[in-house]
């Protein structure tokens, strides 16, 4: 047992500004981040832009209907090529000088040429960014080298198989949620499952007691069952009773709420009625901005559109009540009498980080020659010392062990 897991990130890996730049270059850059669906890009021309750590990466679909991802930045001075989240173009032109793109990103027009005599067009194209596109749903990560998303999701694949991912499309918009927090505070809190009972009434009605947590390398899985015991409140008893059968999904999947958290930041929702994506995205040591979508297949059922709409009711207190929490979390982390807290036998996912951090700085120290006492180094190392750390030949930290943990959590 290592005993690094029995306690948490030092409070101060959430606010440290220096400790920030750290992990975005070395985990978000390196890391997989979603864009959209490709049903939202069904036609050529189709495109959608994607802003993190100071970037923005365009995805568009080509007149040979191949996706691709660019950063949307022109070749001749920078300038941002496409200012909204969405459109639809025959072709990508500069608002500052009239440079003009392919929608495969080759460079096809320049205004005044000539004035450019040893331009070659061929090396002037739009920049291209890594791509891969899991089960319908795209995404891009600025720098390579880890494994691909469905390497990632591989334990799950037969448990998502049903929900046919391929055939979702978008049941509403993008919507963009600021949070003055750190983004692990939102990644820690949607992977714990103890919260539950004490923060979430209306899941622990909903699920009738019961929540399963399991850790795996690169995802943590999160479940609950609705319970056939009529919940309290309206909302839920009627999303209980109107819930209709989905024919494509298994008898396990018709009233299983199940959630995956794909390593760092990534989260999807599944639910027997739709589908979502919600994303952490990193803005400062203390702001993160949640982006999420929801998706669906087609039903035209009357009892569908009614399960939708109390699912969205249901996760609306849930959010609210997530917000709350995880602002709280964040101030108490600036307190100085807090440094770092013990990890309980059921927050495996909390544990596995912490483990995985531990073994990291384990070997910078063993690389060292300094003979201490970890737990206690941790706390002291500073900003310098954690960089050294994560810029040896490590793997990059998880939020799981390599091994598959699993824990059921009564909410009662």
């Amino acid at each position: 047992m290592d005993p690094d897991d029995r306690w948490s990130l030092p409070a101060w890996t959430y606010r440290d500004p220096e400790f920030f730049d750290v992990e975005m270059a070395r985990v978000i850059r390196p890391s997989w981040q979603v864009v959209c669906h490709v049903s939202d890009i069904a036609n050529a021309g189709d495109w959608q832009t994607l802003a993190f750590l100071g970037e923005s990466i365009l995805v568009i679909r080509g007149e040979d209907m191949n996706v691709r991802a660019f950063t949307n930045v022109c070749r001749h001075r920078g300038s941002r090529l496409l200012s909204s989240a969405s459109g639809c173009a025959k072709r990508l032109t500069c608002p500052y000088h009239g440079w003009t793109y392919g929608l495969d990103g080759r460079l096809i027009g320049v205004p005044g040429k000539s004035d450019y005599p040893d331009l070659d067009m061929g090396a002037h194209g739009l920049v291209s960014v890594e791509l891969e596109v899991w089960r319908g749903f795209i995404f891009v990560r600025l720098a390579g080298g880890g494994p691909s998303v469905a390497t990632m999701m591989a334990p799950y694949e037969e448990l998502i198989a049903p929900y046919r991912f391929e055939e979702l499309s978008a049941l509403g918009r993008v919507t963009l949620r600021p949070r003055p927090v750190n983004w692990k505070n939102v990644a820690d809190n949607y992977s714990d499952g103890l919260h539950i009972a004490v923060a979430h009434r209306g899941l622990t009605r909903l699920f009738g007691g019961n929540y399963g947590v399991e850790a795996e390398e690169y995802v943590d899985r999160m479940w609950g069952v609705i319970a056939e015991q009529p919940s309290s409140k309206l909302s839920e008893r009627m999303y209980q009773r109107v819930l209709p059968r989905v024919e494509h999904l298994p008898a396990e999947a018709q009233r299983r709420w199940l959630y995956f958290k794909l390593w760092p930041n990534i989260a999807f929702d599944i639910y027997p009625d739709q589908v979502d994506f919600m994303q952490f995205l990193p803005v400062s040591s203390t702001s993160t901005m949640i982006r999420e979508i929801n998706y669906a297949i087609p039903d035209p059922r009357r009892e569908m559109k009614v399960a939708r709409y109390l699912n969205w009711r249901i996760n609306r207190r849930v959010n609210a009540e997530d917000t709350a929490l995880i602002t709280g979390v964040q101030q108490g982390m600036s307190s100085s009498s807090f440094t770092h807290g013990p990890l309980g036998e059921g927050e495996i996912c909390l544990r596995s980080l912490a483990s995985t951090q531990a073994r990291a700085g384990r070997l910078f120290l063993s690389t060292h020659s300094v003979h201490t006492s970890f737990i206690g180094a941790r706390l002291r190392m500073s900003v310098t010392q954690i960089w050294h750390c994560i810029s040896l030949d490590l793997p990059e930290p998880h939020l799981a062990s390599s091994r598959s943990i699993s824990s059921r959590i009564s909410l009662v």
